[in-house]
């Protein structure tokens, strides 16, 4: 089966769609616009109609996990406690004179917590302090997780209940750049490190801590290409298992528009760097076929006037950024500024 067949069998039909946006998605707005005094949405990154920012006072976001400073006796670590009744204790905020008295406070915290039924308890070591990791290993608590300067360790206290503690982030996000310019070329980089020599591909990489997928494709493709581009529409996703790090990958493909054409390649990762027409491109024996299933469903999606856009909000109760992608009709660049009612 063809790829647009297979669009085709697995997509609502435009109009069913849109029927289900305007009842489902659009049907949310209200929750995104969570006060009065929100200044004008604005567009973000394109002249098309792409992604329209709301812009929220800062004082009214926050971070999706909340903490208070538990109310602890002087012979207890002082530790912050969550909405799951964890408590959090940060070695820099500890003032201690050496290992024996830790442990006599770690005792004592511990007998503590679990007379007020906490449930896990989480150490965040500084390397200043990485001598109590042995004696938190002694007291029963695992590794978690590791950032930079600093290991975070946990004991589930409970014994009448099993531990439900979330794993550590284990999926990667990668980006990568369809750019194709007004005379039908798309651009491509041939890898300095490439698994396969002499091949090639679209510009792109991992997205960094707190960076949205738009701005990470934007970014990459300015540095490995040169070229600065604007957004248009995400294309599709691939999920695999198994990578670096033994985690799962996600590697998100964006449409950009390009704003100049002249190259500024990167040396130290990309060998080569060209605009090559897009027929080329699908036959070329040096891209691999998921690459051009990208082009193919590219293409479809300019055919029938689809977009994959995006839109950013706040939640209305938890108050933390959010974007939303969803599909959409594809818009000229007057229809754009136009901000909907």
């Amino acid at each position: 089966m063809s790829s647009v067949a297979l669009l085709c069998r697995n997509c609502l039909k435009l109009s069913s769609l849109s029927s289900w946006r305007q009842a489902n998605v659009r049907a949310t707005l209200p929750t995104i616009t969570t006060t009065s005094a929100a200044a004008p949405i604005r567009l973000l990154h394109s002249s098309k109609a792409v992604i329209r920012l709301q812009q929220y006072p800062s004082q009214r976001v926050r971070l999706y996990q909340t903490f208070r400073v538990m109310d602890t006796p002087p012979h207890v670590f002082r530790g912050v406690v969550d909405r799951f009744k964890g408590v959090t204790v940060d070695s820099q905020e500890e003032a201690l004179a050496g290992n024996a008295q830790f442990q006599e406070k770690l005792e004592k915290s511990l007998a503590f917590w679990t007379t007020n039924a906490n449930r896990a308890i989480w150490f965040r070591v500084h390397k200043p302090q990485a001598s109590w990791v042995p004696i938190l290993t002694d007291s029963g608590f695992d590794f978690h997780h590791t950032r930079n300067g600093a290991v975070i360790m946990y004991r589930w206290l409970p014994t009448h209940e099993s531990s439900n503690l979330p794993h550590y982030a284990h999926t990667l996000l990668g980006v990568g750049g369809l750019v194709v310019n007004d005379q039908q070329q798309v651009l491509v980089v041939s890898d300095r490190y490439a698994m396969i020599p002499n091949s090639w591909k679209l510009p792109g990489g991992y997205v960094e801590p707190r960076e949205n997928f738009i701005d990470a494709a934007i970014r990459e493709v300015q540095e490995e290409t040169g070229i600065c581009t604007t957004f248009q529409s995400v294309i599709c996703l691939r999920h695999t298992h198994g990578g670096n790090f033994g985690c799962s990958d996600i590697y998100m493909v964006i449409s950009l528009k390009p704003l100049n054409l002249d190259f500024q390649r990167c040396e130290r990762e990309i060998m080569r760097v060209q605009w090559m027409p897009v027929e080329e491109f699908l036959q070329h024996p040096q891209v691999h076929e998921t690459n051009r299933h990208f082009m193919r469903t590219y293409l479809d999606y300019q055919q029938r006037g689809l977009t994959l856009t995006c839109r950013q909000g706040v939640h209305q109760i938890l108050k933390k950024e959010f974007n939303l992608y969803f599909i959409d009709e594809a818009k000229d660049g007057s229809e754009a500024n136009q901000v909907p009612g």
